[in-house]
Parts: C-alpha cells; sequence; structure tokens
C-alpha cells in the first residue's frame, strides 16, 4: 500500500481556502484546470502531497467534486499501470470503474506542458466514505519538482490518515486487499499497515476524521496557525499538535520528524 495522495475538498471556495494553507506556510503549486472541470493547488513532499481540489465558479464543474463533502474527502493510492491495477481489483471482486485519463496543462519557466493522470476510481457503493482511487503519473516530473518542495513551516510528509467505519473489522480487511496492506488490531480499532503509510479504522458513520503530517519540527507550523484567524493549534505532546481548520472540517495532527531531546 503505498499514498499517493490526500484530498481536500474545497467545493466553490478554493481562493478562502488557498489563502489559509499559505498563510500556515504551506507552499502551493500554481493553480491548476482539470479537463474534466476541476481546479487545484498541490502541497508536496518528496513521495507524496496534500491536494486542494474544488469547482470554478463558471464552467465545466465536476459533478463528483460537488457532490463530495467539504474537507478531507479523497484517499488516492499510487498505481504504476492503471491498466493493471484495475485488472486486479476485478479479480479481487471489486467494481472499480474504468481507468480514465485526466489532463491539466502546467507552467514550466514559462512554457506550457501537459501533466498526464491516470485514475481507476472507486464507486461510491462500495466506498461511501469518499473519493477513494488510484493515479498512474504518467508525467511525474511535472508534479514534483524542486521548488515546491520548499516549505516555509517544515512540511515534510503524510504519514497516517484516520476514518470511521460501523464495521472496523471487516473495513480494514476490505482496504488490506484494495491497497495490498495488511490489517492488523490496534488498540480501540484496526490499522491498514502500508509502505510509509498506515490507515487506523475506529468505530462511527463512515468519514474520513484527520490525517498526520510531520515537520521539520512543529514550532513553525504552531506559530503560524496561533497567529492564524482561520486555523487553531493544541499542543499535542512534544513535538506534536492539532490543527484545525473550523471553515473546512479539516483537523491535521502535526508531529516533528525529528528526534525528541533526551
Amino acid at each position: 500500500m503505498q499514498l499517493d495522495h490526500l484530498v481536500i475538498n474545497t467545493g466553490l471556495g478554493m481562493d478562502g481556502a488557498a489563502a489559509i494553507f499559505a498563510d500556515l506556510g504551506f507552499h502551493l503549486t500554481p493553480r491548476g484546470h482539470h479537463s474534466l472541470g476541476s481546479i487545484n493547488h498541490l502541497m508536496m513532499d518528496p513521495v507524496s502531497y496534500l491536494e486542494l481540489v474544488g469547482v470554478p465558479a463558471t464552467g465545466k464543474q465536476r459533478q463528483d467534486v460537488l457532490d463530495s463533502p467539504i474537507g478531507l474527502s479523497g484517499l488516492v493510492f499510487r498505481s504504476d499501470d492503471a491498466g493493471a491495477t484495475y485488472a486486479r481489483l476485478r479479480s479481487e471482486g471489486f467494481d472499480p470503474q474504468e481507468p480514465i485519463l485526466l489532463e491539466r496543462p502546467v507552467d514550466v519557466e514559462g512554457t506550457e506542458q501537459m501533466a498526464r493522470f491516470h485514475n481507476v476510481r472507486m464507486t461510491f457503493a462500495e466506498f461511501p466514505v469518499g473519493r477513494v482511487y488510484y493515479c498512474q503519473h504518467l508525467t511525474p516530473e511535472l508534479v514534483w519538482r524542486d521548488e515546491w518542495l520548499d516549505h516555509s513551516n517544515g512540511f515534510r510528509g503524510i504519514t497516517s490518515m484516520t476514518m470511521h467505519s460501523p464495521d472496523p473489522a471487516a473495513e480494514a480487511a476490505r482496504y488490506a486487499r484494495l491497497a495490498e496492506g495488511r490489517a492488523e488490531r490496534r488498540g480501540d480499532g484496526w490499522a491498514v499497515v502500508g509502505t510509509g503509510f498506515d490507515m487506523m479504522i475506529r468505530q462511527g458513520a463512515d468519514a474520513f476524521t484527520d490525517a498526520t503530517l510531520t515537520f521539520d519540527g512543529v514550532e513553525r507550523i504552531a506559530a503560524r496557525a496561533s497567529a492564524s484567524d482561520a486555523a487553531t493549534w493544541q499542543e499535542a505532546g512534544e513535538g506534536a499538535g492539532i490543527l484545525t481548520i473550523a471553515s473546512l472540517g479539516v483537523t491535521l495532527r502535526c508531529q516533528s520528524a525529528r528526534p525528541a531531546a533526551a
């Protein structure tokens, strides 16, 4: 199981959401315009990213984005071959949608190039928690660029996501099959363990509840969150805190990637 990215849905409120995350010290990529009718900004780490997605105020608008709840609403796994991923999921008894090509222009040093993706989406009938899919990057060099990896708040990566399910044990087993992870009992719930990324599943109504991010120390993100009118910061032990953005219903658990002081 390898994470590609997590999605935060902003609906029609992209401008405000982008301003909040920029104020918190994340380096947002320039706004992207997808061929299917959505817009986005990315917050990159070396192997994955957080995506703000929304729809433009006018013109073509993606219905699945409009139908998704505001906030943490998408979980995307990495695929090296969308066709092979689709075939494997079918063989596992899932009912994925056929691979679909997605494109958006990217400005690279003044030249417009086309970033291309091959996605395999799961249906809401199978995964009512939110938008769950696989993404194959056909042009990764247009997504992971050095200039987009430098965040003034020290953002380093995404290590886990928590969700609720009416049946955590069954859901963990299903996600383990879906994403080729390993399900195991952990505390008051179930975990699905992958490569550098884990999922935690607890009892409750279907929902993505929070994600855990790592930073090169949490001092800078704590200071920015504390100074923000749009976010709150709660200390959660040494080198850790909880960042909440109420307008988006987003909770991000922040941890230092530095070893704790002896």
